[in-house]
């Protein structure tokens, strides 16, 4: 152990802390789908799920996909595209096709049981150090951290650690203190028991310190300084990006949809035919690029709508039309969809918004 973890961990009471903190999870806590079972499949699959997402948008979407592929062979032979669909809405698609990726070495080099030492587990793909550190801890009972943001403001706070978290060489901090005040004899409880405060007690702003369960460890708290920590170092504003978008319907009722490249953003996903604009009119830029990709003259006949959506590092400035054309197109990477089968398709949410202006405007 390092002398700054000696140090900020000196006079605290690692014991009275574990179970006060176990205590108060095994009777507060919420009841979520995935802590029906210990199963470590069903395990890893809530933790990438819950990734930068909440836990109220997650929980549908993970009874539905479980109903899907309940083990790790059915995720592991499922096709990539219903897989992709069952995940459309939760965003950075990544995920799920990395989860699938690993899912599958599971099936062929561990028979389908998801390893529980901690090498093994994290050279699967997609498996960081706080997922692996989750999975061996709730479904294995083994005393590995579980560090994430919420995790490291919880220490923050009650330890009392003046580190930016959003600095790499902080999450080695708090996870060193982490092995150090872990309970062995319930890991699992401990690590969703951090989990938890940072959830519904120990928030990001407006913590509820007076009905914390661990106040009396609470340094932040004792210093009054809980509104000040943690200390996270500003992230860059997202680039903004226009970009006209047409919903492209032909005489016979079709509507146009591309496939995105398998690699890169939003990879392997389906969109309507869309161009990033550049100075002039938004029309004009749009019909000349569907030219140049589809060799076709499209007839705009109106603007749906314009609004925005925002990745971390992107923010989409997106108008909207409808457009119509006559004649055929030679298919590559695109498909002609019959309005009512649009739904079928996996489409990132901006254009799942855009699929229902179309469906709403033709019903």
């Amino acid at each position: 152990m390092t002398k700054k973890v000696t140090d900020l961990l000196h006079l605290f009471d690692e014991q009275k802390f574990q179970q006060d903190l176990i205590t108060w999870f095994k009777k507060e806590q919420r009841t979520l789908p995935w802590r029906e079972s210990k199963d470590p499949y069903r395990v890893w699959v809530s933790e990438i799920m819950l990734q930068q997402t909440r836990v109220d948008t997650v929980i549908p979407y993970y009874e539905r996909f479980m109903s899907l592929f309940p083990t790790v062979y059915a995720l592991a032979e499922a096709e990539e595209a219903d897989v992709l669909k069952a995940w459309e809405g939760l965003g950075y698609y990544s995920r799920a096709r990395n989860l699938q990726s690993a899912v599958r070495e599971v099936a062929e080099s561990y028979n389908g049981i998801v390893p529980n030492e901690p090498k093994e587990i994290s050279e699967l793909k997609g498996v960081g150090p706080y997922t692996a550190g989750a999975i061996l801890s709730i479904a294995y009972d083994i005393p590995e951290p579980a560090v994430d943001g919420n995790v490291m403001r919880v220490l923050s706070r009650i330890i009392g650690i003046w580190e930016d978290i959003a600095k790499p060489s902080a999450r080695k901090t708090f996870e060193e203190i982490t092995r150090r005040i872990i309970s062995n004899e319930d890991p699992s409880s401990f690590n969703q028991g951090m989990m938890e405060l940072g959830a519904i007690v120990c928030t990001p702003r407006s913590p509820s310190c007076l009905l914390c369960p661990v106040q009396e460890h609470c340094r932040a708290f004792a210093e009054g300084s809980q509104e000040e920590l943690p200390i996270k170092s500003k992230k860059k504003a997202p680039r903004p990006v226009p970009i006209a978008v047409v919903a492209l319907e032909d005489n016979s009722g079709k509507f146009l949809v591309r496939q995105r490249p398998e690699t890169g953003l939003l990879a392997s996903l389906w969109e309507f035919p869309n161009v990033e604009l550049s100075e002039g009119s938004k029309e004009d830029q749009l019909k000349n690029h569907i030219w140049e990709e589809y060799q076709i003259d499209v007839e705009i006949e109106k603007e749906l709508a314009t609004f925005n959506h925002i990745f971390s590092h992107l923010k989409w400035q997106l108008t909207v039309y409808k457009g119509t054309y006559d004649g055929e197109i030679s298919p590559k990477n695109f498909k002609m969809v019959e309005k009512k089968n649009l739904r079928n398709f996996a489409f990132p949410v901006a254009h799942q918004k855009i699929t229902q202006m179309v469906l709403e405007g033709e019903e």
